[in-house]
């Protein structure tokens, strides 16, 4: 189960809305080994593409290096979907290399008619795909 404070699950929903109908994407830093995610960074989607996201190589390697210092570990990894439903596409599930990170999609796009967005949450291991539930709270 993820479990994230509202304010996170807020600025990533904003993240993801501000750049569509480009997809969005970003980072949730946490300390190593709490599974608590913490620090917000939201990323350049270097491709600019509507159905596809990359992150810039340079500012990765900063981020991993960034994260190393202080002792981090990316515990949520989101981007967003902007014309299909919130769930893994085969390139998300090929490029998946956090096997302990929480895989969130956004989806920006009326797909299930229940509003503009949905926010689901994937783990994402060897290749298997399996949906958990979000809790999401005040505070930690």
């Amino acid at each position: 189960m993820l479990t994230i404070t509202q304010e996170l699950h807020d600025r990533i929903v904003a993240h993801a809305r501000a750049d569509h109908p480009d997809e969005a994407c970003g980072v949730v830093a946490g300390p190593v080994g709490s599974g608590r995610p913490e620090r917000f960074i939201p990323m350049l989607n270097a491709a600019r593409s509507p159905t596809f996201y990359e992150f810039d190589s340079k500012d990765l390697l900063k981020l991993y290096r960034e994260m190393d210092d202080n002792d981090e570990e990316p515990v949520i990894v989101y981007h967003s979907h902007t014309a299909t439903e919130a769930h893994p596409s085969r390139t998300d599930i090929a490029l998946a290399s956090e096997p302990g990170a929480h895989y969130v999609l956004v989806s920006t796009a009326d797909t299930d008619g229940l509003g503009d967005f949905q926010f689901r949450s994937f783990r994402i291991v060897d290749g298997e795909v399996t949906e958990e539930e979000i809790k999401v709270v005040e505070a930690y």
